[in-house]
């Protein structure tokens, strides 16, 4: 698990647990999520390219770094990604942003792509591909399939819990594809749910059941 990065700051894991309470409202469940996902960004960041530019400060000109923000790509897995997406670019609003529509078969819990839209010129870019639940890994190993067709510079995964077998999942589908995580919970349920984990993401996002 050498490719795995959990995120372990304070703050990480203070909102996460606020998260996981089934006592949580739609309203502080999406609130906690936008910031849980803005601290995230700057770890998942940290080694993003930079390159010097000219400027003048109001006693001189000086050499200073910037990063290209229209090379970053988040990549978000419909629907729940959509949750963390607002916190990520609100650290990072110059970045571009793609969407992969996939459900879970009921029967097969195989994802099902419904819909991809990524910006032009992929192979110029540096893709972070979001979804808050890594659980049987099949939604995230599709979504990467799919953009890996696209030829982009990088990909990395982001997620705010997952388990061991949807890291296993992902690993031997995409071993070079790094993951971003708050949390490596137990295990999953019959049901394929993350225990003890969060329960449905999108539904607590959303409001919806």
């Amino acid at each position: 698990m050498s490719n795995v990065h959990v995120i372990d700051h304070p703050l990480v894991q203070h909102k996460l647990t606020l998260m996981r309470k089934k006592t949580a409202s739609t309203s502080s469940f999406r609130r906690l999520l936008k910031e849980l996902a803005a601290l995230m960004t700057y770890e998942i960041t940290r080694d993003m390219p930079m390159q010097e530019v000219e400027i003048e400060t109001p006693l001189e000109a000086m050499k200073a770094k910037v990063i290209d923000g229209k090379k970053l790509v988040f990549a978000s897995i419909l629907r729940a990604g959509t949750g963390i997406l607002d916190g990520m670019l609100d650290v990072v609003p110059g970045a571009r942003v793609g969407h992969i529509g996939l459900y879970r078969d009921p029967k097969t819990l195989q994802a099902v792509e419904y819909y991809f839209k990524m910006p032009k010129d992929m192979h110029e870019r540096d893709v972070i591909v979001v979804d808050p639940m890594l659980a049987t890994g099949n939604s995230a190993v599709a979504a990467i399939d799919r953009i890996k067709k696209t030829h982009p510079k990088s990909i990395k995964f982001v997620c705010l819990l997952t388990c061991p077998q949807g890291v296993a999942a992902l690993q031997k589908a995409h071993p070079d594809v790094p993951i971003y995580t708050a949390a490596i919970d137990r295990e999953l349920d019959a049901h394929s749910y993350i225990l003890p984990g969060l329960g449905d993401a999108g539904d607590r996002i959303f409001g919806t059941q």
